[in-house]
């Protein structure tokens, strides 16, 4: 079964300094039909004006991982972690027992924009854990390169998050296709991140999400003009 959660259905605000859409129910948005996927809690789609951005706020027991599209991201955390994250790298944090952070738009001239997802964690109260990496892009042309995931030793470098859910991402282009098995009892997140994809028959635009369950397999197909960019996010 594929259920799609269209980006035009999504929660949205427009604050001005942040344009915002929430696939699940977030801060103001609420809507009990749609407070996540299995472990999947959060999904954000943000726009960040220039130099604008999210003050000094707390989390606990909650992995999140941040997947930037344009720009770059200025994080800053109570554990002394300070970076920059731009396209073809991926952050991820374990909250833990409490973390302090903030996310600026680290340009004073040209916005950002970024997928934000929250995954509820396995194990609580862990340390604090603050994990970035680059890769190259073409890791991620046509096929599909993991992100974040629970092993220790994966099989490609990925940050890693308490909890048995792995993450993917590929640029797919037009006329090309993929497919990824589903092992019995587990489950996917397709997120459309830009461009447009065919998945399992249901097309898909950039902000269009689709949870999966009772599928043998992912057939994704590079769709329009330019084909797409997006998430795989394997749930048990």
């Amino acid at each position: 079964m594929i259920v799609l959660r269209r980006a035009e259905d999504r929660g949205h605000f427009d604050h001005g300094w942040l344009y915002t859409y929430h696939t699940f129910s977030f801060g103001k948005y609420s809507d009990p039909a749609h407070m996540g996927f299995r472990a999947l809690r959060v999904l954000n789609d943000d726009r960040v004006a220039p130099g604008k951005g999210f003050g000094a706020h707390g989390h606990r027991d909650m992995e999140i991982f941040t997947y930037v599209l344009e720009g770059g991201l200025a994080h800053n955390d109570s554990t002394g972690e300070r970076h920059v994250l731009r396209p073809n790298e991926i952050q991820a944090m374990s909250a833990g027992t409490g973390v302090i952070h903030s996310e600026f738009n680290a340009s004073q001239t040209d916005p950002v924009h970024l997928l934000q997802i929250w995954i509820l964690p396995a194990q609580e109260d862990v340390p604090p854990r603050y994990e970035q990496f680059a890769y190259d892009p073409s890791e991620k042309q046509n096929r599909l390169r993991l992100l974040v995931g629970p092993d220790r030793n994966p099989p490609e470098p990925a940050a890693f998050i308490h909890q048995d859910a792995r993450a993917y991402a590929c640029v797919l282009e037009a006329g090309k296709t993929i497919e990824r098995p589903i092992a019995a009892g587990r489950h996917a997140w397709v997120q459309c991140a830009q461009g447009d994809i065919d998945l399992n028959g249901n097309a898909m635009k950039e902000g269009d999400g689709a949870a999966v369950s009772g599928e043998r397999a992912l057939q994704i197909a590079g769709a329009g003009a330019q084909g797409g960019e997006f998430l795989v996010i394997d749930l048990a």
